[in-house]
């Protein structure tokens, strides 16, 4: 039997890629032996990656910019197997800070974040899904959930409201894909619990290396009693991409160290 891990030789997308989660994906798959479309915002932040990543400067809420760099994809590696919709964030006008309340929610905002998270999933998803339609070997899609998805976590509102509507589009796109263009196409999310990154260090943690009030809210409800690293996410993310996972689409799957399953008494 074939080694059902083997992804070398795959093309692979990945969005957000300038951020820390996206940017670990695609160094790791390029280390797998992948042809990696790093795609951010700031081409400056996917530029010099790496070794097998080619970075491109995208916004994953213009259509025709993504029609471009997949354009552009497919002239350069001729396919695309994989895509991993890493764009997303908040706001502080989407949160509900400490001293304030739900009257206090800046609406402009709140729709920003849930263009860029959810849009931002779904337009990418329409523009690199299209070739894997073409090709008989098809592709795999991951999108990236979260903890907020479904328990909805205190101040973040808008965010958490538009990673439960990645949950739900993730299972949309799997049976409408699998329906309408047979079991070649794949979408599956993961969701990551609580990870430090440059969006939420000051919130979980303070500058002496310690927690926050916040940080040790999440810490009480992680069994593992530790936020995770980065590189613990790419051992999911391999297996659904993978031929191990070929009968496996529709499942968002939580690394995050036992948060989802504590109810914390």
């Amino acid at each position: 039997m074939n080694n059902l891990f083997d992804i070398s030789g795959k093309v692979a997308v990945v969005t957000g890629a300038g951020g820390v989660l996206a940017g670990t994906v695609a160094k790791y798959l390029a280390e797998q032996g992948c042809h990696v479309a790093a795609l951010d915002l700031r081409e400056s932040a996917v530029t010099g990656l790496g070794s097998g990543i080619t970075g491109f400067g995208c916004n994953v809420l213009d259509e025709e910019n993504l029609a471009d760099v997949c354009s552009a994809v497919l002239e350069k590696f001729g396919r695309v197997d994989m895509l991993f919709n890493g764009a997303g964030g908040n706001m502080p006008g989407a949160t509900i800070g400490p001293d304030q309340t739900l009257y206090d929610i800046k609406l402009e905002d709140y729709s920003k974040v849930l263009d860029l998270n959810l849009k931002g999933t779904l337009l990418p998803t329409l523009v690199f899904s299209k070739p894997m339609t073409r090709q008989v070997s098809g592709g795999a899609i991951v999108n990236f959930s979260s903890m907020a998805a479904t328990q909805p976590l205190t101040r973040v509102m808008g965010y958490g409201n538009a990673k439960a509507g990645i949950d739900n589009l993730t299972r949309f796109l799997a049976v409408e894909l699998a329906v309408k263009f047979g079991a070649k196409i794949r979408v599956n999310a993961i969701a990551p619990g609580f990870f430090v990154t440059n969006q939420n260090r000051a919130l979980l943690t303070t500058p002496d290396g310690g927690y926050t009030e916040r940080g040790n809210d999440v810490i009480r409800k992680t069994p593992l009693r530790r936020f995770g690293v980065p590189e613990e996410i790419l051992g999911c993310i391999h297996y659904l991409v993978s031929d191990a996972a070929k009968f496996v689409t529709g499942t968002i799957i939580p690394v995050d160290g036992g948060f989802s399953a504590f109810s914390g008494v």
